[in-house]
């Protein structure tokens, strides 16, 4: 896997925290850089390490069934982006203004189990998973950091937006490994 379509994924993985944290900032009543960065510690944390446990287990059983790991691959990665767009017609997590541990951590779990799903793709994909995780890590705290001050600059224009976009970058890298794998595109 290259490290643009690296880049992709986490981007695409990144946008569920994303909205979450919009909807943090939106709850605040001023906008403080400790609760961005608090916020990205914990969403880009937990994205991090979501992925290497799933690639612990996938190793587990990935010589089992490598002659159709390509469609388990596909079939995981539209899953996961079709309730990613699913999801963006419901704000069901309640953010709220806390930011405290029992506050955060249910959170960043809530916006992290699609990423245990991407790190048993990346088993099977034989991704070298220390630069994936570090990766996924540092693009959820980026983007995690920057959405709780936009909710707290704009509102909550870009949680449905955000992932829509981020369940269809999924998708589409899920049918690029079909293809790829199929023989039909080469990159």
């Amino acid at each position: 896997m290259h490290y643009f379509e690296l880049l992709i994924i986490a981007a695409g993985l990144s946008m569920d925290a994303f909205a979450v944290a919009v909807c943090k900032g939106l709850a605040q009543h001023q906008h403080s850089v400790k609760n961005s960065l608090i916020t990205g510690v914990y969403f880009g944390g937990f994205q991090a390490l979501m992925p290497l446990l799933g690639f612990l287990l996938g190793r587990q059983f990935a010589d089992a069934i490598k002659t159709v790991d390509h469609w388990i691959a596909f079939t995981l990665l539209v899953i996961i982006g079709l309730n990613m767009i699913r999801e963006s017609r419901s704000c069901d997590i309640k953010a709220g203004q806390s930011f405290g541990f029992k506050s955060m951590v249910p959170l960043a779990l809530a916006t992290s189990i699609d990423a245990l799903a991407i790190g048993v793709t990346f088993a099977f994909l034989n991704v070298d998973i220390v630069p994936a995780v570090l990766t996924i890590g540092v693009v959820t705290f980026s983007i995690s950091f920057a959405g709780v001050k936009l909710g707290s600059v704009f509102g909550s224009r870009f949680k449905s937006k955000a992932e829509i976009t981020g369940g269809a970058i999924l998708i589409l890298m899920g049918i690029k490994i079909l293809l790829e794998h199929l023989g039909v595109i080469c990159f």
